[in-house]
């Protein structure tokens, strides 16, 4: 798509192609509203900012902004998992509890 311009029939192929990407990501529009900080999880306020990102930087700038937002989520989905285990590192709770033991020792 070396001449791709902002049209009907572009619009239409990128709500597209975010639907499916949102499905494949586990993610709403909520999600991408947030990301793009958009006014509204409606598509066409959600294309509106990805209109304005393809303007003012071209097809080049609309994709290194999902891109981006793709990268964003993810770093989301470590910190949870992370979060959900009580921490990243699964051996600091080991630590604290030796240290805790250690505590309990009478020296």
């Amino acid at each position: 798509m070396p001449n791709t311009t902002w049209s009907p029939e572009f619009e239409q192929e990128l709500t597209s192609l975010l639907k499916d990407w949102l499905k494949q990501q586990g993610r709403t529009q909520a999600d991408l509203r947030r990301s793009l900080r958009a006014v509204s999880t409606r598509m066409p306020a959600l294309l509106e900012v990805l209109e304005r990102e393809f303007h003012l930087n071209g097809l080049a700038g609309l994709v290194g902004r999902l891109c981006k937002v793709e990268h964003e989520w993810q770093g989301e989905d470590v910190a949870h998992e992370g979060a959900s285990t009580g921490s990243a590192d699964p051996f600091s709770q080991l630590d604290l509890l030796l240290q805790e033991i250690r505590d309990d020792i009478p020296s």
